[in-house]
């Protein structure tokens, strides 16, 4: 399956000052099968799993030298490892931490090599042991966007029409149905590539519900690795009650009247750490970056994987294929997380992920903006209708009060439009805006 990762892979190995590279992301989104793949590229690849190869470890607890480890590897693999031929891919490296603090020397000793970390609890890694500050670059990996879902089933021809379509050049309107349904096909399958893979197979719904709650469980059993035994039963809670409170600005009373907010913020991070929850912020959005009138205390929270999300809400999600029209308008919160889901699949993957939103609260009224993003240095509102809803109160309240914004854009199941300075777009084609590396998804489109 073709992945956008893979753009920036390739773009880092062909960087004349290319340094180590940290991958990142949540368990079972696909790391280490990118990696795998780009492997592909070089004469040799070199694949180190601590987790499987435990001895390894003690490889980077004698010393730091780079020159004996790079040895002592070649050995161990029984693979030469060669500067400028060889990937090194150094996996679930948080089991031996000071192979984080030998990438240094790597970029030291022998700036040739191509060498790549990744791990799916790598940030807890780093926190015990630091980071090469300036030795080391970073890329983040999220679960299959909607586009690579369309390519990893061939779609190639209505991938790229959503891609370069707009409200001058709207899509048929039976084209604009497949879509939609394919959309909702997606929201029932998710984007954990293993979920993808088993619906490509086997065409079975049943199978893939079976993968969700395996990938559930094991996000759970993970909780241990990086939690204390106090904390365990504040995860599992938060864990459980995100995917019902998608949509709410948080408060910690929605987790439970029964602990304090002290008790719970810890285990929140955690979570958040472990890129199974992701935080979207509120901010008066008066300017760029966002996060400079950003409220830390107020925000929302999307989960990892709409798909999972489901899955932990006890959702049927075959109804999805049933009648994917009713599940839209019935699924509204899922809906506002898939769009965000689909910000941070598409953002730049070089940095940490931020979303955003806007709200204001007088006396006598609310006005909300499910999120506010930046394009072209301007600030620009947007909103999520769900159903056939066309109200668009809140948008044209930040707009009126945000002179500098120059649109909003609305997501929701119609076709492409536009009215005076609200930009419509499907729920399907958030790629299209937002995609800010377009290189990247026309690489993805090529068949």
């Amino acid at each position: 399956m073709k992945r956008l990762i893979s753009f920036h892979l390739k773009q880092w190995c062909l960087r004349p000052d290319r340094k180590p590279l940290i991958l990142r992301g949540a368990r079972q989104v696909g790391k280490t099968h990118s990696v795998r793949e780009l492997g592909k590229l070089f004469e040799t690849f070199v694949e180190i799993n601590f987790e499987e190869l435990t001895d390894a470890r003690q490889i980077f607890e004698r010393d730091l030298d780079a020159e004996r480890i790079l040895r002592d590897l070649s050995i161990l693999s029984g693979k030469k490892i060669t500067s400028g031929e060889t990937l090194l891919f150094l996996d679930e490296v948080q089991e031996a931490p000071r192979a984080i603090l030998a990438l240094r020397y790597f970029y030291e000793k022998m700036p040739e090599l191509h060498v790549i970390a990744a791990g799916s609890l790598i940030d807890f890694a780093i926190d015990k042991v630091g980071v090469p500050v300036g030795r080391v670059q970073f890329l983040y990996q999220h679960p299959m966007s909607f586009l690579e879902y369309l390519i990893a089933k061939q779609q190639y021809l209505l991938a790229k029409e959503i891609l370069y379509s707009s409200f001058e050049k709207p899509l048929h309107d039976v084209i604009h149905k497949k879509a939609l349904g394919l959309l909702g096909e997606y929201i029932a399958v998710g984007g954990m590539p293993e979920a993808i893979n088993s619906w490509l197979q086997t065409n079975d719904i049943g199978e893939c519900a079976q993968i969700h709650e395996a990938l559930t469980s094991t996000y759970v059993q993970d909780f241990q690795k990086y939690t204390k035994k106090f904390q365990l039963k504040y995860v599992e809670l938060i864990f459980e009650r995100i995917p019902q409170l998608l949509g709410k600005t948080i408060k910690y009373t929605h987790f439970s009247k029964e602990y304090r907010k002290r008790e719970l913020e810890p285990c929140l991070d955690l979570l958040i750490k472990a890129n199974v929850t992701h935080k979207v912020t509120q901010t008066a959005a008066n300017g760029i970056p966002l996060g400079a009138e950003s409220s830390f205390e107020k925000f929302k929270l999307i989960f990892l994987d709409v798909a999972l999300a489901q899955t932990i809400l006890g959702l049927d999600i075959k109804k999805w294929f049933l009648d994917p029209g009713i599940e839209f308008i019935n699924k509204g919160s899922l809906i506002e997380s898939f769009i965000g889901q689909e910000m941070l699949a598409y953002d730049y993957p070089t940095h940490i992920p931020q979303l955003y939103y806007w709200q204001r609260e007088t006396r006598n009224s609310q006005a909300e903006v499910d999120y506010v993003t930046s394009l072209e240095n301007k600030v620009v509102p947007i909103e999520v209708k769900s159903g056939e809803g066309r109200t668009l109160k809140s948008l044209r309240e930040f707009l009126a009060s945000h002179s500098s914004s120059p649109f909003g854009i609305r997501f929701s199941v119609h076709n492409y439009s536009k009215i005076e300075n609200i930009h419509s777009y499907p729920l399907y084609a958030v790629a299209s805006i937002l995609g800010l590396d377009k290189s990247a998804i026309v690489d993805l489109t090529d068949a």
